[in-house]
């Protein structure tokens, strides 16, 4: 039995299982399974590898992409630059390699969003592993950012002394918040939307639902948006060929 898996807290949201499990039926794997493991701290992730010494890749979704890192044995290039680990590998041996398939997600995300269109100067909501991978995608392309976090020590600016200003400027807004996510599907991040145009895009890392009020409140300013689907399905592939190099 090969067995493969997600971390995180909640998973509710998460359609990973139903993404592998319906392409185990579809090319005839037997012997596959995946599971959702939501656990209560990531101290308890040794545990769950001692009670499944089957399970052989796992993806890491918020609250632990940056809290497993301690917990491998070491990481992929790009997971070592980012600081966050979203995919990890484990080795016949038992070691366990850490990868960030994100950032591969989120170049697919941006390519089909901006459509060769390069902003000079983006937003990101969000601190967290998910920003990470975001900080290093924007990076690549040259675009300058700045960050808000509920946090003043992590970011350029909270939510709360978030000039206008700089959303009017910022034609490349991303959620990477887990704000608006299922079932709490009324949330949205506190921005002053009234100062969207047709000139921006606004990409959400949240896929479930399609369309949250992050984008809803863009696409009624006229902006252009997309929602975490392409990025989702792009970092679920990356996954799966890392478990299968």
């Amino acid at each position: 039995m090969r067995q493969f898996g997600i971390i995180g807290r909640p998973l509710g949201h998460s359609a990973s299982a139903a993404y592998f499990t319906a392409k185990f039926a579809d090319e005839k794997l037997v012997g596959h399974a995946y599971a959702q493991y939501e656990l209560n701290s990531i101290d308890d992730f040794p545990e769950l590898l001692r009670l499944h010494p089957d399970l052989c890749g796992v993806n890491v979704t918020i609250p632990y992409k940056q809290a497993v890192i301690p917990l491998l044995d070491r990481l992929s290039f790009e997971a070592q630059n980012i600081g966050a680990v979203n995919c990890i590998r484990r080795m016949p041996d038992g070691t366990l390699v850490g990868h960030n398939t994100d950032i591969i997600g989120l170049r697919s995300a941006f390519d089909e969003l901006l459509q060769g269109d390069e902003p000079e100067e983006a937003l990101v909501l969000g601190t967290g592993g998910a920003s990470q991978a975001v900080q290093y995608a924007l990076a690549e392309r040259s675009i300058t950012y700045s960050l808000v976090s509920r946090d003043a020590a992590k970011g350029n600016y909270t939510y709360d002394n978030l000039p206008c200003e700089v959303v009017e400027r910022s034609l490349l807004i991303i959620n990477a918040t887990p704000v608006g996510t299922f079932p709490a599907v009324y949330e949205v991040p506190r921005i002053p939307y009234a100062y969207l145009t047709p000139r921006h895009y606004l990409l959400d890392l949240v896929y479930n639902p399609p369309l949250t009020r992050f984008l809803d409140y863009g696409q009624q300013r006229g902006a252009h948006i997309q929602n975490g689907e392409t990025m989702f399905r792009a970092q679920a592939v990356a996954s799966w060929r890392i478990w299968n190099e």
